[in-house]
Order: structure tokens, then C-alpha cells, then sequence
């Protein structure tokens, strides 16, 4: 068996492609373009790389992209208030906080800063409950790009069983939600499992989110299993690519899998907010009119 790519670079520019015609529907009836703040905060070479990225992905579909780069060394207190200021601007639809950040901030404290309609990166508290309850809210852009890249190739998961390995507040956790939320079986592990082999041996899916190269074996994979690598090190994700596609039925590969689709869910999600925050504003100028 060789396995059928997960092609992350496909999906992510269709779903660009439908962003940027919903782009200049949005500023034909209002007058503005959707805008994606990011904050930036230290000179992490890979946090620059990536934040250069979206910015070029924005500008693809006709959005604007506000970047502030903030010293390595601010304090927590300063850097939530930065956010604070984005969260009340109305200039302002998208929120994303580059993550990791330096190692004396605080960085939920930063993340719960965000306004939860502007959380278009989904990694606030408020976006995990509304995400986890099935309430609307924004998804954590990793989570849905996977769920996105799932439904693209029409992989069913209700009665399947899948193994998360991972559990990051943006990545493991969320993913594993929205897995049950589609009547998977869910068994989460991660980097200290005990007998790790044997639970991903019995997965029909298995998500891999650790950052740990070659964490996950090939010779693990459940023969016709789906594997989503969503690890990134050293130019490698967490699973061993050449055996595992052997075994597969489907692989997302490293990279051109799993990051576009985070990119695209992200800018997607900044579409959303904008839309409903225009809704919100309507509703509000109806609402004085009565």
C-alpha cells in the first residue's frame, strides 16, 4: 500500500481562492478591507519567517496586514495591554498573538487578552469552550486546517477510532474536540505515554502533534490508517514519512500539509470576523432606528 498525499497546498489555495471573491464582496458593501493585526514579539527567526508568510497570503486575497514587532524584552503587563488596544480598535477584525513567545511573559495571560471576537486564531479560553460545546467561535487554526484537509478528501471519522499525540492547549487539546464533536473514538497521548507503539498500532486516524522528529515509528501505522503529521522540527514532523506511507491510506506530508491549511483557516476565520462585525454594527444601527 502507498498512501494518497493530503495536499495541504491545494486545499489552502482553494481556500484562498474563495477568501479573496469574499474579499471584494465585503469591501464593495462596506467601504473597508478586512484587517489581520499580528504581534510579533522578540526576533525568533522562524516566528519572522512565518508571520512574512501570512502577511503574503493576506495581501493575496485583498486584505490588509498590521504587523507590530515588539522588543524581545517587554513585560507581560505591556504586552497585554498592546493587545488590549488592537482588541478595542475598530480598524481592527483579527487578532493573532505569534506564538511561542519569549519565556518571561506570560503567554495565556497575552492569549486571554484578545477579544474573543476577534480570536481568529482560536486560542483563547472562550474559543476552546465555544469550539468544545459546538457554539460557534473561531477554531484554533491548526485544529480546523486538519478537520478542513479531513473533509477535503472525504475521510470519514464517525465510529473510527483516533489517536492524538500531542496536548497543547492550540493544538492537541482542540483537535481531539473536534474529532469527538464529529463521533470519533478519541484517545489522546503524547511525548510520555507509556507503550505510545501500541496505542497509535490501533488507530484508524492518528494525529501527530508533538514537534518531536520521528517520535512516531512507520511501522506503528494500522495498515489503511490516515496519518496527519501536524509536527514541525528541524525541517521534519513527528512521524517517519517513507515507512508510514507505505502502510497508509492517506499522509499529510512535511511540509505542504498540515501549515498551509493553518494559514488558510486563519485568514479564512479573519473573514468571518469581519462579516460579523459588520452584521453587529447593522444590527446596532437598526436597533437606535426603532
Amino acid at each position: 500500500m502507498t498512501a494518497q498525499i493530503l495536499d495541504g497546498r491545494a486545499q489552502s489555495a482553494a481556500i484562498l481562492d474563495r477568501v479573496e471573491k469574499e474579499v471584494a464582496a465585503f469591501v464593495a458593501a462596506h467601504g473597508r478591507v478586512p484587517v489581520l493585526a499580528t504581534v510579533l514579539v522578540g526576533d525568533d527567526p522562524a516566528s519572522h519567517t512565518y508571520v512574512r508568510m501570512k502577511a503574503n497570503r493576506c495581501a493575496k486575497v485583498g486584505m490588509q496586514s498590521r504587523r507590530l514587532e515588539l522588543d524581545a524584552s517587554i513585560s507581560t503587563e505591556t504586552l497585554i495591554e498592546t493587545i488590549r488596544e488592537l482588541s478595542a480598535d475598530p480598524e481592527v477584525d483579527g487578532i493573532l498573538l505569534q506564538h511561542p513567545v519569549p519565556d518571561h511573559i506570560d503567554e495565556r495571560a497575552a492569549f486571554e487578552a484578545i477579544a474573543p471576537s476577534k480570536d481568529v486564531d482560536g486560542v483563547t479560553r472562550t474559543s476552546f469552550a465555544m469550539m468544545a460545546f459546538d457554539e460557534g467561535g473561531f477554531r484554533s487554526a491548526t485544529p480546523g486546517g486538519i478537520m478542513a484537509l479531513l473533509d477535503a478528501y472525504d475521510i470519514p471519522l464517525a465510529g473510527r477510532h483516533a489517536v492524538v499525540v500531542g496536548r497543547s492547549p492550540i493544538l492537541g487539546k482542540p483537535v481531539g474536540m473536534l474529532l469527538l464533536a464529529r463521533n470519533a473514538t478519541v484517545t489522546y497521548c503524547h511525548s510520555r505515554t507509556a507503550d505510545l507503539g501500541d496505542h497509535v498500532a490501533r488507530a484508524d486516524v492518528v494525529v501527530a502533534a508533538v514537534g518531536r522528529p520521528a517520535l512516531i515509528k512507520g511501522d506503528w501505522i494500522k495498515p489503511g490508517a490516515v496519518v496527519v503529521d501536524a509536527g514541525y522540527a528541524d525541517n521534519s514532523g513527528d512521524v517517519e514519512f517513507e515507512p508510514a506511507a507505505e502502510r497508509a491510506s492517506y499522509i499529510t506530508p512535511v511540509p505542504g500539509g498540515v501549515g498551509p491549511m493553518t494559514i488558510a483557516v486563519l485568514i479564512d476565520q479573519t473573514m468571518r470576523a469581519a462579516q460579523a462585525r459588520e452584521a453587529a454594527h447593522a444590527g446596532d444601527l437598526t436597533s437606535a432606528e426603532k
